[in-house]
């Protein structure tokens, strides 16, 4: 074990970084994404702050209530996993929803920046961190849609444009980062791909990363707990990884869509059974299985204990 090798972003964030003491970590992080200086009022809880293994395994996501009430969820996610982009909708829409009360004005409405960390390729592209606002383009003039000076004084003075209204997401995909370091958002991106912080890294929070997730200084029930971690990801990225090489996955998907569609009941009773087993075999939990194959929880647990 190297003397500085550090956790896996993807434990610390649901393990270490929820504590107070450890903001300047995803302070820092979120300043070199953002463009600007981040101060975390507060860690709010969200439906996946899970603390088993066995509890939605697949998602480790953080909720931070910033300066101006801003809300930012920063989601780490291990495994591939088809409909993401529509989970990241979900993610945002439930936090809007969550946080306008009864009888408040839509102005109310918190703006939200959602931040996907994933460990796989998601969707079809060439760079590495993609960045998405909403504007309203004319279709006749072409122009952008601005808000008017009076519907800006409703506004925190931090809302000035429409695409400041709406949500903003950031997806860094980071197995296709080429670990060229060419700016200090990039040294996360090496740090979150390599578990390493260079002595030599100027990023706002990135040094205190390489002092607080030293895995030398986890306590002994934390290193259990994060080895298992560690081994079941493996595990899953493994079934995965052959699955989607190997074109089963698809295949097996397709065949219970089939199977709905022209009645054939008994084979599709039988892919299920075989695609289910086979990767729980594996290492994979009820709930990544319900994730990856659309089934309910009840009948995954039906063709397991039968």
């Amino acid at each position: 074990m190297k003397k500085n090798e550090l956790i896996r972003f993807d434990w610390a964030i649901k393990n270490i970084l929820r504590n107070k003491a450890n903001f300047p970590v995803l302070e820092g992080f979120l300043s070199e994404l953002l463009h600007t200086d981040v101060k975390i009022n507060s860690l709010l809880e969200s439906e996946s702050n899970q603390r088993s293994e066995e509890d939605k395994a697949n998602r480790v996501d953080i909720l931070a209530e910033l300066t101006g009430n801003e809300k930012v969820i920063i989601e780490v996610q291990c495994f591939r996993e088809w409909d993401f982009l529509s989970r990241m909708v979900y993610g945002v829409s439930k936090v809007v929803v969550d946080h306008l009360h009864t009888g408040d004005p839509y102005g109310k409405i918190p703006r939200v920046i959602s931040v996907n960390i994933v460990y796989f390729d998601l969707g079809e592209g060439q760079d590495y961190i993609y960045h998405g606002t909403t504007q309203f383009k004319g279709i006749h003039k072409h122009d952008i849609l601005q808000l008017a000076p009076k519907e800006k004084e409703k506004y925190p003075d931090h809302i000035d444009t429409l695409a400041s209204i709406f949500p903003e997401y950031f997806v860094l995909k980071v197995d296709q980062f080429d670990l060229k370091i060419k700016d200090t958002l990039d040294e996360w991106m090496y740090t979150l791909k390599q578990s390493e912080v260079r002595p030599e890294f100027k990023a706002k929070g990135i040094q205190e990363a390489g002092q607080k997730l030293e895995l030398l200084k986890l306590s002994e029930d934390e290193r259990l707990s994060y080895e298992l971690h560690i081994k079941n990801n493996r595990i899953s990225n493994s079934v995965l990884e052959t699955y989607f090489s190997e074109g089963h996955f698809e295949g097996k998907l397709e065949g219970l869509a089939e199977g709905k569609a022209e009645g054939k009941a008994e084979g599709k009773a039988e892919t299920e059974t075989s695609l289910v087993k086979t990767m729980h075999q594996a290492g994979m939990s009820m709930e990544q299985l319900s994730h990856f194959t659309g089934l309910a929880l009840t009948h995954i647990k039906s063709i397991l204990d039968a």
